[in-house]
């Protein structure tokens, strides 16, 4: 006789449950060890009777030896099974234990954790009940750096982290926000991303990926336009950017819209002049220069450091 099994995902709606539960929960008696279970009212409305019982790992491997029991799991309730598990092993007729998933995460179902934490958080720990917009940007800048360091690096194992740690910036900024909440950011950039890929969503061709772009910046110029706002090929330039990749941003902008180079002649003679020319020279040579300076900055910070180890050691 088997064990059934039963699993749900605490990030489903009790009471969806899969075809093959609702089968399982008709097989034989169903317990469970969790008296809070959210699936319980949803199964005593259905007809089926759930009992609750003391987890005992031994005495529900020998029960299923002689029927078929059915076992509603908690979502806390692995250290339990692996007991069952070892229970069964260790008998001289085991009996066959099947796993049926009730309900399952379907991907980007952990961002409901997040969001769950971010609410608890905001109501219950004085230091992110104050915070607002305003004193989070150090920490949305601070962790952004961080994301491009580990880039830089190839540290990949140490990104997962340090996109958490950006993407709890996100979850922060929308809980404080007073109008709308993740699911409104969600939303939002879902639609702008559907909206400007036609090739992928709609029946628009683009082979290239030099025609993507093309169709990205009209699809932008045309839902300006449906905003009245007076249309600029700078038009969502974030002017707060480091200044390198800002210089090389409005040459970009201002290049593809056919601007003369002579504009550039206008711009103040000394330091600022010279920088913004090596920027358009390394656009020029298909280099970032943002991403060039940064690289000789490693390449100082290396060099010093082996400096001070050979100072110290002689």
């Amino acid at each position: 006789m088997p064990l059934i099994v039963v699993t749900t995902s605490p990030r489903v709606a009790p009471g969806l449950l899969s075809h093959q539960a609702w089968q399982a929960f008709g097989s034989g008696p169903v317990l469970t060890g969790s008296e809070d279970h959210p699936q319980l009212p949803y199964l005593a409305e259905a007809g089926v009777e759930v009992a609750v019982v003391t987890p005992d790992p031994a005495a529900l491997a020998r029960r299923a030896v002689t029927e078929t029991v059915v076992w509603l799991a908690a979502a806390d309730s692995e250290d339990f099974m692996r007991s069952v598990g070892h229970a069964a092993v260790a008998m001289a007729e085991p009996p066959l234990i099947e796993v049926v998933p009730g309900s399952y995460d379907l991907p980007g179902a952990r961002v409901l954790d997040l969001v769950a934490v971010m609410d608890r958080l905001r109501t219950e720990c004085p230091w992110d009940r104050k915070q607002t917009h305003e004193t989070l940007v150090p920490y949305l800048l601070e962790e952004a750096y961080e994301v491009l360091e580990t880039i830089e690096q190839g540290d990949y194992p140490a990104l997962r982290e340090e996109l958490g740690d950006l993407l709890l910036q996100v979850a922060f900024h929308a809980r404080v926000a007073d109008g709308f909440d993740m699911d409104d950011v969600a939303e939002g950039i879902v639609e702008k991303l559907v909206r400007r890929h036609p090739h992928v969503f709609g029946s628009v061709r683009a082979e290239t990926a030099d025609e993507v772009n093309d169709n990205w910046e009209a699809i932008k110029a045309a839902e300006r336009a449906s905003k009245g706002d007076r249309p600029s090929v700078l038009d969502g330039v974030p002017m707060g950017q480091p200044a390198l990749s800002l210089a090389a941003q409005l040459v970009r902008r201002a290049e593809r819209a056919g601007a003369p180079e002579g504009l550039t002649a206008a711009i103040w003679q000394g330091v600022g002049r010279e920088l913004f020319d090596l920027v358009r020279r390394a656009q020029d040579a298909g280099l970032d220069a943002e991403t060039e300076l940064r690289a000789a900055a490693r390449s100082y910070r290396d060099r010093v450091l082996r400096w001070e180890s050979e100072r110290e050691s002689s």
